[in-house]
């Protein structure tokens, strides 16, 4: 009687793990196939690149694909309207105008590149890190983009999914709040397997 008890426990177990990564993937999709292993930008050995927190992190409903509806209005002062612009206007995020929008650990990522830039020594990011570093389409992001939002508390993350060139990229804005306003915390590609925060600008 122990072993069946034992035996239907294991099955179990198992299920609920293949069931925790299935929905993993229909959030995510399914790895590149050619996706480079892990590595931190400008350095060796890395950190994941969404390495886990203190705090909860919100959890993110499932971003269909291919979009198939109309995107909900976007709410002034929420997450996907200060993600918004990057899309508008793509490189916005290496704007120094724009750092009102960041906190760490992406603000000092950015601060360091803009010293970088002003010293002569040249570019530490790419020019289109919103766009996961592909090549700017805009009539084909605008057709395809799409976005899903989740709020936990003070911290937020927005999802955002478009194609290129037939390729699908996905990337995840992360935000805190701070002083009754959304900030970027920091810029993952889930696609590309790159963290802004992991960039070293020295």
């Amino acid at each position: 009687m122990a072993r069946r008890v034992f035996l239907a426990l294991s099955a179990m177990c198992l299920l609920a793990a293949g069931l925790s990564g299935a929905v993993a993937q229909g959030l995510f999709g399914a790895p590149p196939a050619n996706a480079p292993a892990q590595a931190t930008p400008g350095s060796g050995d890395a950190p994941p690149a969404n390495p886990p927190g203190n705090a909860v992190e919100p959890a993110t409903p499932p971003l269909a694909w291919p979009p198939s509806e109309p995107a909900a209005p976007v709410l002034p002062g929420s997450p996907t309207a200060v993600v918004k612009p990057f899309y508008d206007h793509p490189g916005l995020e290496l704007d120094p105008t724009q750092r009102k929008n960041f906190v760490d650990p992406a603000k000092t990522v950015l601060d360091k590149s803009d010293a970088l830039r002003a010293s002569g020594q040249g570019e530490c990011l790419d020019p289109n890190m919103a766009l996961d570093n592909a090549d700017y389409d805009k009539l084909a992001i605008d057709k395809s983009l799409k976005s899903i939002e989740a709020v936990n508390g003070d911290q937020a993350k927005v999802v955002v999914a478009f194609v290129v060139e037939g390729h699908q990229h996905r990337l995840e804005w992360k935000f805190k709040k701070v002083g009754g306003d959304w900030k970027i915390s920091d810029l993952l590609s889930v696609t590309g397997e790159w963290a802004l925060s992991q960039y070293q600008c020295e």
